[in-house]
């Protein structure tokens, strides 16, 4: 779900009667440990306990790199056209189709409970992990503690590393299994830690919602996020849609949602 929440400004409304950490936020790494310290001891006001907290966020450094790559956003400011040939390509509509085949019985099953179509569900996978070949690899707890200590979204951020907390405190994931893209993303469809908590799916019923590993948890988490946000069963996906504006809760990126949709066409073509 690469950035489609990073560019909102409508925080949770728990946490906005929680409050952020009222220690100072900052621009470099000096008052870093200081706000840690800080938001380890107003852990309860996100119904935490500090012991949790303090223990997550050992070691936990800031993280420069996190912030360059939060200050270098550029791919969003392409053309479509620029944009769809740099992230789309015949090898990737291929195997979707490949994949639509592989996995026929779930895609089938799903479209029955949440409504969301098969080229729907590969276009977001594809263009968010390349169908899970690359989900990332640094740490969510220290990329979140680094934005959520950075002045420029700090509220927004807050909440995202609550809300990862709170997935550890569930038993979903242990802090070391939380590794995925430098916003704080998770897994093969790139959710944030909010979306995690709540539109993540257990459908292969094995205790605990995976996005990393679990194909099916995968799939059915994006179509019940998309399901959740008012998708229509069996209407077009097309510009002008209401399934188009559904597509925008995904990614608040035009030429993202354009991409979805054109690629979505075509492995729907036969």
């Amino acid at each position: 779900m690469i950035l489609r929440s990073v560019f909102a400004f409508c925080f949770s409304l728990a946490v906005l009667q929680a409050g952020t950490a009222s220690a100072k936020c900052g621009n470099d790494a000096k008052g870093f440990e200081a706000w840690k310290a800080d938001f380890t001891q107003n852990a309860s006001k996100y119904g935490l306990s500090s012991g949790l907290v303090s223990s997550t966020l050992k070691g936990v450094s800031y993280d420069q790199k996190v912030i360059r790559l939060d200050r270098n956003q550029k791919s969003f400011k392409l053309s479509f056209e620029q944009f769809y040939a740099k992230r789309v390509n015949n090898a990737m509509i291929n195997k979707a189709k490949r994949l639509e085949q592989q996995y026929a019985r779930l895609f089938n099953k799903l479209e029955k409970k949440y409504g969301v179509p098969a080229p729907i569900l590969l276009s977001i996978w594809g263009l968010e992990t390349n169908f899970g070949g690359y989900v990332g690899n640094m740490s969510i707890i220290r990329s979140l503690s680094t934005l959520a200590y950075d002045c420029r979204r700090s509220d927004f951020f807050t909440n995202e590393l609550v809300n990862a907390l709170q997935i550890i405190k569930r038993r979903d994931m242990a802090p070391e299994q939380m590794r995925g893209a430098w916003a704080g993303e998770i897994g093969q469809t790139q959710f944030l830690a909010s979306s995690y908590m709540k539109y993540a799916v257990d459908y292969d019923r094995d205790g605990r919602r995976d996005l990393i590993r679990s194909v099916p948890d995968v799939l059915a988490s994006t179509a019940n996020y998309l399901k959740q946000k008012g998708w229509r069963a069996g209407q077009p996906w097309g510009p002008g849609t209401a399934n188009y504006g559904v597509l925008r809760q995904w990614n608040k990126a035009s030429v993202y949602v354009q991409t979805i949709s054109v690629m979505a066409d075509k492995i729907s073509a036969k």
